[in-house]
Formats: structure tokens, C-alpha cells, sequence
């Protein structure tokens, strides 16, 4: 009877020990996933939280948008495709689309055609010409209308520098009331004849030169917009938004840009595809290089941001047309498709990728970021 008692306390004694001993491996298993944060969830994977940037939060077990966020060189290409007419085509798939980075043909290893909610800077003109200030100034309150429950806007005028009026927020009531009591400063394109402005003169008369007799009122106006800065500005309110959302700079001005920016083209470009942000521009001025003159004269600064940015650029002068283009806008904003790669056989010799997207289909526009960072994306680190 003692060896059997004895017996019971070894093999007790060394079922303990194994399980001491293994007990540490415990930690070594995934943990339980975490719950997922309360606000709501996007139907498809997160268009910024996707390119896995250092710093972003631990994939979680199972599904197709953890196994994503665990990637480092991921980029996302939102895109719009219109018809002829051009209205937004919906009925696309996966296998419609082709993706080429450096001319080398990638491979879309997630495809997505829902609607995302929108993060929106709504980017505004401070300092328009006196009667295109007054058509804008009777369409700002139809902007509201152009944004759901689920969207998130703030709301920014710049000149010189930007002015924040209302910070990001899902009240749309509150947008329509900011809207409504916004007013725009204003200024005029006659320049008054004075010694600063006026030519030499003998006897009181103009004296004439060599382009002939200076015409009164003959001056052009100034610009201290500083349009780089207003948009990189944007750029960085939108940068810490949630990554389950579209992010877009929705820009209304006339396209006037000062000398004076603090921030290149080139550097706000880089910081709102670093970041995902896309560049909705509307117009304001007839002004707008199209057409022939586009051949002529280059892309003006805001329509370049939006084609860069996978955004899109319209022109409308009249009240009418902009209340009609707002709704526009964020449509398209919501309604892109979203196409992911991972960038195969493209030069890592330089930090800018081109991208071009086509679609199989003939007879379809398409509109797509036109490259990306690597440094961006993590490639390489």
C-alpha cells in the first residue's frame, strides 16, 4: 500500500513539472484577438491602413483584411471610371482592371467596389474676384448637401494662410450653419491709376512706348494666395484620419497661386500621396487652361493636384453649376474603386514609381493616382 501511495505522488509530481515547463511556451501563442474598435467598420479593407505602414496596428487571425495589414509595400490605387458621357461606371470587376507600375504590368491582389465614407477638407478661395465671390458666396450651403451621416468634413479658407473655421466633424447640421454664415473676402481686378501704377507722363498725357500708349486700369491684380500652402495644410489635418475612409481635399478656387508659398509643389505632392489623399478641384475661373490653351500654357497647379492625386477637376462660374458639381464630387469620391499591389520588378533605385491603370473595356475614362513614394509604402525598410 506505501509503494502504490508512493507510486501516485511520483507520476503527480511529474505530470506537475511538464506542465511547468511547458507553461512559458503558452506566451510564445497569438493572443486572442482584440476587440475591434466601435466605430464602424468599412465594407473593404481600409484604403491608408493597407500599406502597412511602421507604426500601424497588429494584424489580427483570419480574414482576407488582417493578412493585409501585415504587409509592408502595399499600394492602394483608388480609381474612377466614366463613359463617354461621363458618368461613373459601377459595374466593373476585378479582372477589368490592369495596373502597371514602371511600365511592368502588377498583379491586383485586392480588388474592392464599395462605397467608402469620406474624411473632407472643404478648401476654399478667401480672396476671389468680386462676381465670381458672389456666385460662390449663393452655392456654399448646397456643399453640405453633398455629404452623408457617415462622412466627416472641416471646413478651411486660405489666402495668405489658411484659416480653420470648423474642424472635423459628422454634423451636417452644423456644416450647413458654418456654410451658411461664411462670408468670403473679395477683391477686385481693377487697379486705380496712381504714381505706383501709372506710366511717366509729360503735359499730364501717358507717354507712349514701345507696346504704344499704357491703358488705364491696365494693371493685373496681385495674388497673395498662397495656394501650395492651403493644400499641404489640408494634406496634414487629413494624414491622422481613420484609416477606414476616403480622404479628399475639396478645393474651390480660381487657381491663383503666389511666390511666396512656404511649401514647393512637389513637397505638398508628396505628402498627400504618401498619405492617400485625393484632390477634388472645382474651378472658379474662366481662366482655366483647356483645351488648346492646356497645350499652350501647361495644367494649372490645381487641376495638376487632382490629376497627380487620382482626384478630378471640374469648372463652373455660376451658382447653378456649383451646387450642381458639389453632389458631384463627393459621388465620385465615394464610388472608386480600390485596387491593391505589391510592387513587383519596378526600379529600387528611385524613390518615385509611375502608376497607370487601364481597364479592358473600350470606350471608359479612367482616372487613377499617376505614381507613388516608396519610402512611402515601407519598400525596402
Amino acid at each position: 500500500m506505501t509503494l502504490k501511495i508512493l507510486a501516485f505522488v511520483g507520476i503527480a509530481f511529474l505530470l506537475s513539472s511538464s506542465l511547468a515547463v511547458a507553461r512559458p511556451q503558452d506566451s510564445q501563442l497569438p493572443s486572442a484577438p482584440q476587440p475591434q474598435n466601435p466605430k464602424p467598420a468599412a465594407p473593404a479593407a481600409p484604403p491608408a491602413a493597407q500599406q502597412g505602414k511602421p507604426g500601424g496596428s497588429p494584424p489580427q487571425q483570419g480574414g482576407t483584411r488582417s493578412r493585409i495589414v501585415a504587409r509592408t509595400d502595399l499600394v492602394i490605387v483608388p480609381v474612377t471610371v466614366k463613359d463617354g458621357r461621363g458618368q461613373l461606371v459601377a459595374d466593373l470587376t476585378k479582372d477589368d482592371f490592369r495596373v502597371f507600375a514602371d511600365d511592368v504590368e502588377q498583379q491586383v491582389i485586392l480588388f474592392d467596389a464599395n462605397a467608402f465614407p469620406l474624411s473632407a477638407v472643404v478648401l476654399i478661395d478667401n480672396d476671389l474676384a468680386e462676381h465670381t465671390a458672389q456666385q460662390v458666396q449663393k452655392s456654399l450651403d448646397a456643399i453640405a448637401a453633398g455629404f452623408g451621416p457617415n462622412d466627416e468634413v472641416a471646413l478651411v479658407t486660405y489666402d495668405e494662410y489658411p484659416n480653420t473655421v470648423a474642424d472635423f466633424s459628422p454634423d451636417n447640421d452644423a456644416l450647413f450653419t458654418h456654410l451658411k454664415r461664411l462670408e468670403l473676402g473679395t477683391h477686385t481686378n481693377t487697379v486705380v491709376a496712381d504714381p505706383t501704377t501709372a506710366g511717366p507722363v509729360i503735359n499730364g498725357q501717358p507717354l507712349p512706348t514701345g507696346q504704344g500708349v499704357p491703358q488705364h486700369n491696365s494693371g493685373r491684380y496681385a495674388t497673395s494666395n498662397d495656394l501650395d500652402d492651403a493644400v499641404y495644410a489640408a494634406g496634414q489635418m487629413l494624414r491622422s484620419r481613420g484609416r477606414d475612409r476616403r480622404k479628399i481635399i475639396f478645393l474651390i478656387s480660381d487657381g491663383s497661386n503666389s511666390k511666396h508659398n512656404q511649401h514647393t509643389f512637389a513637397e505638398t505632392l508628396h505628402g498627400l500621396l504618401a498619405d492617400d489623399i485625393s484632390v477634388y478641384s472645382i474651378s472658379v475661373s474662366h481662366s482655366l487652361p483647356v483645351g488648346k490653351s492646356l497645350i499652350q500654357h501647361g495644367a494649372a497647379e490645381i487641376q495638376k493636384y487632382a490629376t497627380e492625386t487620382g482626384g478630378d477637376t471640374f469648372v463652373a462660374t455660376k451658382q447653378f453649376d456649383l451646387e450642381r458639381l458639389y453632389s458631384a464630387v463627393t459621388e465620385e469620391a465615394r464610388n472608386q474603386y480600390t485596387l491593391t499591389f505589391s510592387p513587383q520588378d519596378v526600379h529600387n533605385d528611385k524613390d518615385y514609381h509611375t502608376i497607370e491603370v487601364r481597364v479592358r473595356r473600350t470606350g471608359l475614362n479612367v482616372n487613377s493616382r499617376e505614381g507613388y513614394y516608396q519610402s512611402a509604402i515601407g519598400v525596402g525598410h
